[in-house]
């Protein structure tokens, strides 16, 4: 089980981090990369073409400005891509606005601004329908998150 994690600069480096932090916990591989559907379309195409027959099941895919990346990734593959719009400008609204406006028919599934993280946690969502590990995995994360949660907050809030 693989997952491809793709976004258009290297400034976007620290904010797709969150994406593969939530994969490793997972022990889920994934392989990142810098490519741009405005500048370098034809090295975008070539590295989807190698993903698909690479065995990738789930793309993330990490945009800011026109954030036309994830959208032009889903056009080109029917692998499910996750899009993270990037605070490039008008606080990342545009970025979101963007992606998840997809026309009909090329859905792009899309977290919050910044939030690579979640769309990790989408993609092992994703993986454990097909992967039952992932899914016991999954399950005992949620169990610990919750224990967590209520520990550290069953003494109140002091303000």
């Amino acid at each position: 089980m693989k997952v491809a994690i793709i976004f258009g600069s290297k400034s976007d480096t620290e904010k797709m981090k969150g994406a593969a932090n939530a994969l490793a916990e997972f022990g889920i591989e994934y392989k990142a990369f810098i490519l741009s559907a405005h500048r370098v379309p034809e090295k975008l195409m070539e590295v989807l073409h190698n993903v698909e027959k690479e065995g990738f099941e789930c793309i993330i895919a990490g945009a800011g400005l026109a954030a036309h990346l994830p959208g032009v990734i889903a056009s080109h593959t029917v692998l499910p891509v996750i899009g993270v719009p990037i605070n490039a400008a008008l606080n990342g609204l545009d970025s979101l606005l963007a992606i998840v406006q997809m026309p009909k028919s090329i859905p792009v599934a899309t977290v919050g601004i910044n939030n690579s993280y979640n769309a990790g946690m989408l993609a092992v969502q994703i993986l454990s329908l097909k992967y039952p590990e992932i899914k016991e995995k999954l399950i005992q994360y949620r169990v610990e998150m919750k224990e967590k949660f209520i520990k550290d907050n069953e003494e109140g809030v002091e303000f």
